[in-house]
């Protein structure tokens, strides 16, 4: 039985961010996304940078999560990004129902 999850990514430009999910939406990669503004603060080639930055969660399979990768990785603008996952649990089963029929 394949886990249910959702992958997560940041980056310091919303219009690459919505190119991300339109992408993975486009080819039925995840069930829905979503684009949260935050505030970040990290090391940087040895120096602690601050940035305004937008985390993308999409709600997906696990089955779905290196197709994702790459595609994420065709789009994104960071040398180093952070393309990883957290699995759903404890999930009402109607929303993953809703996950197993838009996701291909």
């Amino acid at each position: 039985m394949d886990k249910y999850i959702i992958v997560k990514t940041l980056c310091d430009d919303e219009k690459i961010a919505k190119r991300i999910i339109d992408r993975v939406l486009e080819l039925k990669l995840a069930a829905g996304c979503q684009i949260y503004e935050c505030y970040s603060k990290y090391y940087w080639k040895k120096d602690i940078e601050i940035s305004n930055e937008y985390l993308i969660e999409m709600r997906t399979k696990l089955s779905m999560f290196e197709k994702i990768k790459l595609e994420v990785l065709k789009i994104h603008n960071y040398d180093v990004c952070e393309i990883s996952y957290v699995e759903i649990e404890g999930a009402n089963e109607e929303f993953l129902n809703w996950i197993d029929e838009n996701v291909n």
